[in-house]
């Protein structure tokens, strides 16, 4: 009998559009008291969708508005640059882990 191939989640990057497993990129939520916020552990609640750990990926999504309308929610300069910080942190963990 032969072995279970487990499936791996796959997930978009809302920024440049590419497929890629679901544990390369970094979940951003919008929490139901609608925080906006970089998910470390991937599963807190809420409405989320996916990035990759690079900056101009975080880019474009800002530019074409498209975290925003995966949100549902305005997103203000504030918590842009917050999530720049966060997602520039976890950026620099990736390069170096």
């Amino acid at each position: 009998m032969a072995a279970r191939v487990r499936k791996i989640p796959q997930r978009t990057c809302i920024g440049c559009q590419t497929v890629k497993n679901k544990k390369e990129l970094i979940r951003i939520v919008r929490t139901p008291e609608h925080e906006v916020l970089v998910d470390a552990t991937g599963k807190k609640s809420g409405r989320g969708c996916y990035i990759c750990p690079q900056a101009s990926c975080l880019e474009k999504a800002f530019k074409g508005n498209y975290l925003e309308n995966k949100l549902g929610i305005t997103i203000t300069p504030e918590v842009k640059e917050q999530l720049k910080a966060d997602l520039g942190a976890k950026i620099a963990h990736a390069e170096y882990s």
